[in-house]
């Protein structure tokens, strides 16, 4: 499949469950490294998420410097990729967190691993779709699912992410008794990783789509086969179709104020527009 066409700005989202002893330590080193791109990095003790955004050559710069950074934690770790037509951020935010997601799952559980045999690529995840047994779960917030999800797909409805801990939790007993897989997906696999551990321990199989749904439309140039609707993501593009380009969608058509979680969203939407303008 061809690339994106070219443009002026590239976004890279990554992410890596990883150890770190010192958060306040690794987020001031990541700073550095990241000062020419916009952006917001998240840095806890389990590890780094981040999404940014520059120029295709800033980017490049600031990936391979984090190759050897924090002491190679995060040597080959992946990065995903999308064109820019409007400027995701407005600027840079690293900061230090409890969790690189924050999904406050109970009990202790084992440290994700982004690179277990669970992860389908999206052929084969495409061959797990025509599947009559499987669960297919939608592990993202409702306002998402409303704007797009594959077809078949099942929606907790998650306002919150306690609403999803209680919803899984309700169906766990049916799905483990006629021996049905949890196949989950999110927007780049991030809260999949962090779930599957969880969903493990309730004595659940589960597959995870490997990169989430960006990687499926990256990899597969008939991804609307599959998938209706678009994708939301979490920065001023609002909105991508199954070739990663930005749609028309407007925050305003995204959230709905009638709900407490994302009428503040919406209201976040908006001061940013302003501060962008």
């Amino acid at each position: 499949m061809s690339e994106p066409s070219p443009s002026p700005l590239l976004h890279s989202a990554f992410y890596r469950f990883v150890p770190l002893s010192d958060p306040t330590a690794a987020a001031e080193v990541l700073r550095g490294l990241a000062r020419e791109l916009t952006g917001s990095i998240v840095v806890a003790h389990e590890g780094v998420n981040g999404t940014v955004a520059g120029t295709p050559a800033a980017v490049a710069a600031f990936e391979a410097a984090l190759q050897d950074a924090l002491d190679g934690a995060l040597r080959g770790m992946a990065s995903r990729h999308s064109a820019c037509t409007t400027p995701p951020f407005g600027r840079l935010k690293v900061g230090v967190k409890p969790e690189i997601v924050a999904l406050g799952l109970p009990g202790a559980l084992p440290a994700p691993d982004e690179r277990d045999a669970s992860h389908l690529s999206p052929a084969a995840w495409r061959e797990l779709l025509a599947r009559d047994d499987v669960v297919l779960l939608d592990n993202r917030n409702h306002f998402e699912v409303r704007l797009g999800r594959f077809r078949g797909a099942v929606d907790p409805g998650v306002h919150n992410f306690r609403d999803f801990v209680a919803w899984v939790r309700a169906h766990a007993d049916e799905w483990r008794a006629a021996r049905r897989p949890v196949a989950m997906y999110c927007t780049g696999g991030i809260r999949c990783d962090k779930t599957a551990p969880w969903l493990r321990d309730l004595g659940l199989d589960v597959w995870q789509l490997d990169g989430g749904i960006l990687n499926y439309f990256r990899q597969l140039p008939d991804a609307d086969r599959d998938w209706q609707g678009e994708c939301f993501v979490f920065d001023n593009r609002v909105a991508l179709d199954t070739r990663l380009r930005e749609t028309a969608t407007t925050a305003e058509q995204v959230f709905d104020p009638a709900h407490a979680d994302e009428a503040w969203r919406l209201q976040r939407a908006r001061r940013l527009d302003e501060a962008n303008d």
